[in-house]
């Protein structure tokens, strides 16, 4: 990096030299034809000759403004992205979506990772949120709040053992895909990941999920709350897919804290704990 900013001075202090060489010669030439005109005719050219000397001036001034500004871009060519190979780049990215998915993992896997975060948490499921409501309103409240509990704590359990899952997803991105990615938005391999590989993960989590609702009871609590709500007069029987609703859930909670570990890595350098990732969302 010395070697290559060394390199650029030199350049730079050549093309500045050069061009102050070729102004101070186009001066000495321009007050030589002054002196001659002057002699000629002292009384009428001096407003032609004052003239003449100011152009030349303002050309030499841009030559060297242009020349300047070609060599700080070529400065900030060879210091910034452009130095990357495409190997960098790639590596960079899927090192950085690989820590921010063992992240999140780890962050939603935690006891009440989805529980207790309010941007995450899974809810009620809406199609039956009639359920919910009547069973409040009959002081079933509690056990509305347990089922809920239950649907986050299959999320958390299903985070630990589908975060492998998603990052080997990684391993499709392409070499333009990283590039787009390093210079797009904040949120750009996040965005990547979810548009091109939701369907996939969806069916590789789905059986995690349905391993942990069990052993969470997530489905003992809502049988004993649709034989409560069935029970009661003029209702139409509800039966959510559970499995599919707090999969679509877990995903999204998943997406969501990936996109704030993504943000970390481009803005915070002390978030970039290699040498690649340095590297890499340095030279951005």
């Amino acid at each position: 990096m010395k070697k290559t900013i060394l390199s650029i001075s030199l350049i730079a202090g050549l093309a500045l030299g050069t061009t102050f060489a070729q102004t101070t010669k186009k001066k000495t030439t321009t007050k030589k034809t002054t002196t001659t005109k002057k002699t000629t005719s002292t009384t009428t050219k001096p407003s032609t000759t004052n003239s003449l000397t100011t152009t030349p001036a303002k050309t030499n001034n841009l030559n060297v403004g242009t020349t300047a500004t070609q060599v700080l871009n070529t400065a900030t060519s060879a210091l910034g992205i452009g130095s990357l190979s495409d190997g960098d780049i790639v590596s960079g990215l899927k090192e950085a979506l690989s820590i921010g998915a063992n992240n999140s993992a780890t962050q939603l896997n935690a006891l009440d990772g989805f529980n207790k975060n309010q941007l995450i948490r899974i809810p009620f499921p809406k199609d039956a949120i009639i359920v919910a409501q009547k069973l409040r309103q009959l002081g079933f409240g509690s056990k509305v709040d347990a089922f809920e509990t239950s649907l986050n704590r299959a999320a958390e359990t299903a985070s630990k053992e589908a975060a492998p899952i998603f990052v080997n997803a990684i391993t499709s991105m392409t070499i333009s895909d990283a590039k787009n990615i390093l210079t797009g938005q904040n949120n750009a391999a996040t965005t990547y990941l979810q548009s091109a590989t939701r369907t996939q993960l969806f069916a590789s989590f789905s059986p995690v999920v349905a391993k942990a609702i069990n052993s969470a009871s997530v489905t003992k609590y809502w049988d004993e709350l649709a034989n409560i709500y069935n029970k009661l007069p003029m209702v139409s029987k509800v039966n959510p897919n559970l499995t599919e609703y707090t999969t679509n859930k877990a995903l999204d909670g998943l997406f969501t804290v990936l996109a704030g570990e993504e943000l970390k890595i481009r803005q915070d350098p002390a978030a970039r704990v290699s040498d690649i990732l340095k590297k890499v969302f340095g030279a951005k």
